[in-house]
């Protein structure tokens, strides 16, 4: 499973040798922030047959330290939703 730049960057040169590497490494960061600006519009990415990412915003609430039992206020903020299609979650559950 790919886990950061450099190993997608690794698979990318590999299956297309044709490109640089600088070229391929430009285009990954301009896939990412293109991902990041849309999430900061509050846009929904979505990757057919792949994975769909949503923003959304988790209200302000009153939490409790679980050590001390004091409250703490914690403020509105942005989550990522991460959805799965069913195809994927087909393939990533067969029995090997």
């Amino acid at each position: 499973m790919v886990s950061n730049k450099s190993d997608i960057l690794k698979i990318l040169s590999n299956n297309y040798p044709n490109f640089l590497k600088k070229d391929l490494s430009k285009f990954i960061e301009i896939v990412l922030n293109e991902i990041q600006d849309a999430l900061r519009r509050d846009e929904r990415i979505e990757l057919r047959d792949n994975f769909t990412l949503e923003g959304k915003i988790q209200k302000a609430r009153i939490a409790r330290n679980p050590k001390t039992n004091e409250k703490i206020n914690i403020q509105e903020k942005k989550l990522i939703k991460f959805k799965m299609s069913k195809e994927w979650f087909k393939k990533i559950n067969e029995k090997i």
